[in-house]
């Protein structure tokens, strides 16, 4: 089969139907846009919230009567528990030095005492900074001989598993939506090319063309089309985002960072989308396989 037959034939439809070809392009164009848009901020908002749920830290707040060895055994006790990254005490005399630094004022001479415990600041690994598994770790340590409290930011961790939850959601939604509608805005171009060159199929048939010489042109076709689209959104998407950088704040700017690969992912899912278009279209109108035999 000649490779230069086929790229002719697909190239074909966008001069026989310049309106239909340029439209397909378009949509596919926006429908990217759309979708890489929030799949993009999705990613970065869940970069600002994996940063977030990073600086969130337990305390775990020890009693008088602990003695040097028995503070020792509970921190080794803490290092080995399950979900715990890392440990570091905190004396009475360290916690009033971070009063101090924080307040501006001597508790030791408001007082005439130190009455802040020493303490153990927990640090999470990844995938245990959630409410649910935070708290499961929290009950664990405030059962452990020694400990009279456990602090962290419950509130803050189970109004970002919300949030994340929602917006995980909102983003699937959206992109099944926006891909359906592509796929199918594609199919149905292709559709009107088929229709348009049905009696040349037709013949094509008659004399004994091969299924992958009729099917081939018009997948080259749609691969062009999400081609062309994914290439369009890509340099939209970048300006925009290059636009965006100047205008924000530069410590929100890291937020807003795409690779280079993305930009190369979203060419890529264009093509595919204009490919599996055209084998929707080649397989419902011409009643065959799409599968080259």
């Amino acid at each position: 089969m000649q490779i230069g037959y086929i790229i002719r034939e697909g190239f074909s439809g966008f001069k026989r139907a310049k309106l239909s070809m340029f439209a397909a392009v378009l949509t596919i164009c926006i429908s990217l846009l759309l979708l890489s848009t929030f799949t993009l901020l999705a990613v970065n908002a869940n970069r600002v919230v994996e940063s977030l749920r990073e600086k969130v830290e337990m305390e775990a707040f020890l009693a008088d009567f602990l003695n040097p060895a028995e503070t020792n055994a509970l921190r080794d006790s803490l290092t080995v528990l399950e979900g715990v990254r890392e440990v570091r005490y905190v004396s009475k005399e360290e916690a009033a030095e971070i009063f101090k630094a924080e307040f501006g004022e001597d508790i030791k001479r408001v007082l005439d005492f130190n009455p802040l415990p020493a303490s153990i600041k927990i640090h999470l690994k990844d995938g245990y900074k959630t409410a649910h598994k935070a708290e499961e770790i929290a009950e664990r340590i405030r059962t452990m001989r020694g400990v009279e409290d456990v602090i962290y930011r419950k509130t803050l961790l189970e109004m970002l598993d919300r949030r994340a939850t929602t917006l995980m959601w909102i983003v699937l939604g959206i992109g099944v939506f926006i891909t359906i509608s592509s796929v199918f805005l594609v199919a149905n171009t292709i559709r009107l090319a088929i229709y348009a060159k049905r009696k040349i199929v037709q013949t094509m048939k008659l004399i004994g063309a091969t299924k992958s010489f009729i099917r081939l042109p018009f997948l080259m076709e749609g691969l062009m089309q999400g081609f062309l689209g994914g290439g369009l959104a890509a340099g939209l998407l970048y300006l925009l985002f290059e636009y965006v950088g100047q205008w924000i704040a530069s410590d929100l700017s890291d937020f807003l960072k795409v690779e280079m690969i993305a930009y190369g992912l979203i060419v890529a899912v264009g093509c595919v989308l204009g490919l599996f278009g055209s084998m929707i279209s080649i397989r419902r109108f011409i009643g065959e396989s799409v599968v080259p035999q």
